[in-house]
């Protein structure tokens, strides 16, 4: 507890870094139907395989390809008292991240002009290794050091000791935050020329509580 003799004080820090993006993150939904479900079935097992080899194809500009949910779904009808199948559905949901931002409008554009295939994002975000994380953390606690030492220069004494430093706040933005999105899914003979995507830029936030004994101001 606080005494006279002990006063203590507690603060908030708060720091906010800017940086470039270190991942663009791309959804890529392939969709096959018709009315035989095999036919069907192997329609979406090819579209796959031609996203999932185009994508393999940049190297290491794709830092992870996952493939997320698969769906074959019948639409059904009614003729006469019963329910009968009218056609299948099929979609396969890829993600891929490229950590090479030269090569993701080539790649997005190359993916769009897949038959029948969607291209949602890109999401930036950075790394949880990202330095900018680091220094957004020194700087909040640099922050709550000026902040303590500002108050108790107001009371006429100094700051003594740090008690604690508590970090419960998200120190970074979650993914999807302070993205660009599009989505869009073309044919055509011709490839189109690769989209220009700039990199939108990051921030890294952290916050943190301090709690410090102040020498016993005179007062």
């Amino acid at each position: 507890m606080a005494t006279p003799e002990a006063p203590r004080i507690t603060v908030h820090g708060e720091a906010h870094v800017e940086t470039d993006p270190d991942l663009a993150r791309i959804g890529v939904t392939v969709t096959a139907r018709g009315a035989d479900r095999r036919a069907t079935l192997e329609d979406l097992t090819r579209r796959n395989a031609a996203a999932v080899d185009l994508v393999r194809g940049y190297g290491a500009a794709v830092d992870s390809l996952e493939t997320g949910a698969l769906t074959l779904t019948p639409e059904l009808t009614r003729r006469g008292r019963g329910e009968h199948v009218r056609t299948h559905h099929g979609t396969v949901h890829l993600t891929a991240a490229l950590s090479d931002f030269t090569a993701l409008g080539e790649l997005v554009t190359r993916l769009a002009d897949l038959d029948l295939t969607r291209v949602d994002g890109p999401w930036w975000s950075l790394r949880p290794t990202s330095p900018a994380h680091t220094q957004a953390r020194r700087q909040a606690v640099e922050d709550a050091v000026h902040r303590a030492r500002d108050y108790a220069h107001a009371l006429g004494t100094e700051v003594a000791a740090l008690l604690e430093l508590d970090d419960t706040a998200p120190d970074h933005l979650p993914f999807g935050a302070g993205t660009a999105r599009m989505a869009f899914a073309t044919e055509g003979a011709e490839a189109p020329p690769p989209l220009d995507l700039q990199p939108q830029r990051q921030t890294a936030t952290a916050r943190v509580t301090a709690r410090f004994t102040l020498h016993p101001p005179t007062l």
